[in-house]
């Protein structure tokens, strides 16, 4: 495991100029568990670094990114693409085990070599023997335990709690964290030398505020899901997916808590339009202006409707779209949403989507809109 910076990269420029299946190609053999969805640039880019290092079996990954991202479905892929696809991929979380029982699910202990040590017990190294050992929030592990890890990483070898024969390994080491590792060093929290042990090849993977052009496959994916697990299938509103994709929304759970919300609106809706009012309040900042203002509108916005911005506009989903049906959705929605402004003024509201009065009442007739209904 004692791989320069350098050597990796020197490999991988020469790895550039042999053939090779496109990104896509391998992306597209990945189990299911370990594709990464969304087709945003930001996505395509961490895609792509997977590509690079995946083969060379014996580099150090280190997974940087917010909580909620993807870390681990990134080590799966790194794993699925490697020739060490057909061995264990075994995940730890050190985050979650206690400081005193750590070094025993790492490196395994002998009979007797506690209390409680009935027989031999084999660690996740063994348990991941000649294939990739993830551990999963390095950040967390204690100082103490963070020297025996480098010793491992450096000789490829460590003895048992409470044994003294040494056992070799072979594997890849996957580490992931959401905290600022250089951060930790300074305070004394983390050791330099094992970070650089480690961040042998990073990869950073976006939140979802910074691909929010990925919202509507992400969607698509939580909601076969969730019809697998028997849960109704919902769909979104145009209003209320441009509300999602809004820059008010803060994300902070990243796509773990877009797979929540997902999940909690297809109970709550029933298999109903998810509409913007129907989406939680935190999720409707700076979108509220769309649905509450019921006052005519100033005589400055009704001289000059603003048109779209195409960057507003939902993108369109994998699996095609019925634009016809989308089209007179979008079209009541608007509709309905002018006649609110103007407080059911049928003149102000079609001054709001630039038409003729009577335009807009035809279009009101098609649809059955009543313009008293708020």
């Amino acid at each position: 495991m004692n791989v320069s910076a350098e050597d990796v990269a020197q490999d991988i420029a020469s790895a550039d100029e042999r053939p090779s299946d496109s990104v896509a190609a391998r992306a597209d053999r990945l189990p299911k568990a370990a594709q990464l969805v969304g087709n945003s640039a930001a996505l395509r880019g961490v895609q792509r670094l997977i590509e690079q290092v995946a083969s060379f079996d014996d580099t150090n990954v280190l997974v940087l990114g917010e909580s909620g991202t993807g870390k681990e479905l990134v080590a799966q892929a790194v794993h699925a693409l490697s020739s060490r696809r057909n061995k264990p991929f075994v995940p730890i979380n050190c985050g979650a085990i206690p400081a005193e029982l750590l070094e025993s699910e790492l490196f395994g202990h002998e009979k007797g070599a506690f209390t409680g040590a009935l027989a031999r017990r084999r660690g996740r190294f063994e348990l991941a023997e000649g294939g990739t050992l993830f551990l999963d929030e390095i950040g967390d592990m204690p100082v103490a335990m963070q020297v025996k890890l480098l010793r491992v990483l450096q000789e490829r070898s460590f003895e048992r709690v409470g044994g003294t024969q040494t056992v070799a390994c072979n594997v890849r080491v996957i580490a992931a964290t959401h905290r600022n590792i250089e951060n930790r060093i300074e305070e004394g929290l983390f050791r330099e030398d094992l970070y650089y042990r480690l961040n042998v090849f990073p990869i950073e993977i976006p939140p979802l505020r910074e691909r929010l052009a990925d919202l509507p496959m992400l969607i698509e994916h939580f909601q076969t899901h969730n019809k697998a697990r028997g849960v109704a299938q919902i769909s979104f509103s145009p209003a209320a997916l441009a509300a999602l994709q809004g820059h008010d929304c803060p994300w902070s759970g990243n796509v773990r808590e877009l797979g929540n919300l997902v999940e909690r609106l297809a109970i709550i809706q029933e298999g109903r339009q998810v509409q913007i009012h129907d989406l939680p309040a935190r999720y409707r900042q700076g979108s509220e202006h769309l649905v509450e203002a019921q006052q005519a509108p100033s005589a400055d916005l009704l001289a000059a409707p603003v048109p779209f911005q195409a960057s507003a506009l939902p993108t369109l989903p994998v699996s095609g779209v019925n634009l016809k049906k989308y089209l007179a959705d979008v079209e009541v929605s608007l509709v309905q949403q002018a006649l609110l402004r103007s407080s059911g003024v049928v003149a102000h509201g079609a001054k709001l989507l630039g038409l003729r009065r009577t335009t807009l009442v035809e279009k009101m007739k098609k649809y059955g809109i009543d313009s008293s209904q708020k």
